[in-house]
Parts: structure tokens; sequence; C-alpha cells
């Protein structure tokens, strides 16, 4: 039996996100440059939506470039942006060929004009598809988003849109970059640090968390399957006891 076998298709997370970690050091232990990590992880990438949308996951975020991403070195900034926008497009015709549309959230007025441009068309040219939906996550920080959101209410609130009384949390959701996507199921992180560096933090309070040492160029289809039969495995009790949920 396989290990896609081995998955309960009644109990698939809908949404996955990961946050990418690992591709420098994978680089560093190779004696190659960062970049070549970069590279690499691209082929990941492909790998991972692949099996993500063969096994029917509704949506997978990747954490692709993060605000704090910026403060890098200028050289490793300015190639990573040509690699991200150069290998969507190479594979967005594969995209379309297995009904994944393309998507991206976070503060993307800082990208450069012209990979904005271009990776706008390249969600242009996917967005007739209908199987699962790839959110990139770009220039993204999980505290501008919120810090966003706490504005975008507050002047609702200042003309008169929205009563305070009636600001909840279904309002702040409604007013993040992820409000046409459910929560993530599972949190999965490669590269084995114990943290969440600043992703998706309101969406991610009730998400399961699988940490993997193994660095992301190395992330297998097999790894993620089996990060999606642990998912499986696992009780979400969403804050009530084991005796209320299996009532």
């Amino acid at each position: 039996m396989t290990l896609i076998d081995q998955i309960d298709q009644s109990k698939l997370p809908i949404h996955v996100a990961i946050i990418m970690d690992g591709n420098g050091r994978w680089a560093k232990a190779r004696q190659l440059n960062r970049s070549a990590g970069h590279v690499e992880g691209v082929n990941t990438v492909r790998r991972i939506t692949e099996i993500a949308s063969e096994i029917g996951i509704k949506y997978l975020t990747l954490y692709t470039f993060s605000t704090e991403n910026w403060n890098r070195p200028k050289e490793e900034v300015d190639a990573l942006m040509h690699l991200i926008v150069t290998a969507i497009e190479r594979e967005t015709p594969d995209l379309i060929k297995n009904n994944v549309s393309l998507t991206m959230i976070g503060d993307v007025k800082r990208m450069p004009q012209e990979a904005y441009d271009r990776l706008c068309q390249c969600i242009k040219d996917t967005s007739h598809c209908t199987g699962l939906k790839l959110c990139l996550a770009l220039s993204y920080s999980a505290r501008w988003e919120i810090t966003n959101a706490c504005k975008e209410i507050a002047l609702k609130v200042k003309n008169g849109e929205i009563a305070i009384e009636d600001i909840s949390d279904e309002t702040i959701t409604s007013h993040l970059n992820t409000s046409s996507m459910p929560d993530p199921d599972l949190l999965i992180r490669t590269g084995g640090d114990m943290r969440v560096s600043n992703f998706l933090l309101w969406q991610i309070a009730y998400s399961e968390i699988n940490v993997t040492d193994t660095f992301w160029p190395d992330y297998s289809k097999d790894d993620f399957c089996r990060a999606i039969i642990q998912y499986q495995s696992r009780e979400r009790r969403f804050g009530l006891t084991s005796e209320q949920i299996n009532k």
C-alpha cells in the first residue's frame, strides 16, 4: 500500500499552509551559494503542488517571501524576486493543465512593479481553474496584515459604516488578506525550527502543526503524505473535551 493509499479521503485538511525553510542551510551544507538552495526549493514547490492537487487538497499557501526578507542583502533579494517570477511563469502552463489557480497575499505594493505585473498575469491566466488554489505569501507579515485590517475597520467605524460594538472575530477575519479562504487545518514547517515566524498568526489559532528537520529542497511527496497521515491521527478539539467531540 502506497502512502497515498493510506490517506483517508474523508479526513483531508481543506487548507495546508507551509513555511518553506532551509534553502540556505541546504546550500551551505553542500558548499553552494545560497541561491542554489532557492533554485532547488522551486523544484520542491512544483512537486508539493502536484501531490497536494493529486490528493485533493483545496488550498495550499506557501510562505514565499516575508516582509523581513526585504532586509536581506540586495543581491539575494533581487535574485529571489527574479527566481520567483520566472519560476511561476514557467510553471503556469502546468498549473493550468492540472487545474490549479494561483493567487497571492501580502504587502505586494513593495514588490518591483515588473515582478508584480508578471505575477498578476499568471494569476489572470489561471483564474479559470477550479481545482487546488495555490496561494503565494509574498512580502507577507501577519502583524502587517492584522494592523492593516485594524486600520480598515477603524476607518469604517470613523465613517459610521460599522459600530464598535458590532466588531467581532468575523469582522477581523473578513478584513484579512485570506478572507476568501478557510483557516489552515495544517501548518507544516520544514528545516526544524520551532516557531511560526510571523506567518498567518490569526488564521493558525487552531491549526495542527507539523515540524520536520528536513530542509525544504529535500522535502518530498512522501514527506507531505506522511504529514497528512499524521494530521489525520490527531483529535482536533477546538477547546472542547474529547468527550464533547465524540458525542
